[in-house]
């Protein structure tokens, strides 16, 4: 719900940029612009850098860390699987939904 907002005010500040250069107001544009694109860009990127969780634990070679908590999205519990030839983690939910 917040991430959809977060769009929607980026998409509006990219919107309000293109108006207010049809109506030639020189200094708003291009901090508008600039503003409207890194919210929607980091915004739509922020899903291909957030790790998703597996169901299962990952094949040989990873070691399970001490690290646990609780996904604040799904309420599931979560374990980290830390491999050290690469440094790679990998998140493990189990657990009932909420």
């Amino acid at each position: 719900m917040l991430r959809l907002a977060v769009l929607i005010f980026g998409v509006l500040l990219l919107v309000g940029s293109a108006i207010t250069a049809a109506y030639g107001v020189p200094v708003a544009p291009p901090w508008l612009l600039v503003g409207g694109g890194l919210i929607t860009l980091g915004t739509l990127c922020e899903r291909v850098f957030y790790k998703p969780l597996l169901r299962e634990k990952p094949g040989a070679g990873w070691v399970r860390t001490e690290e646990r908590f609780i996904d604040p999205y799904t309420g599931k519990m979560v374990d980290v699987f830390y491999q050290p030839t690469s440094g790679d983690r990998q998140y493990v939910s189990h657990g009932p939904d909420r």
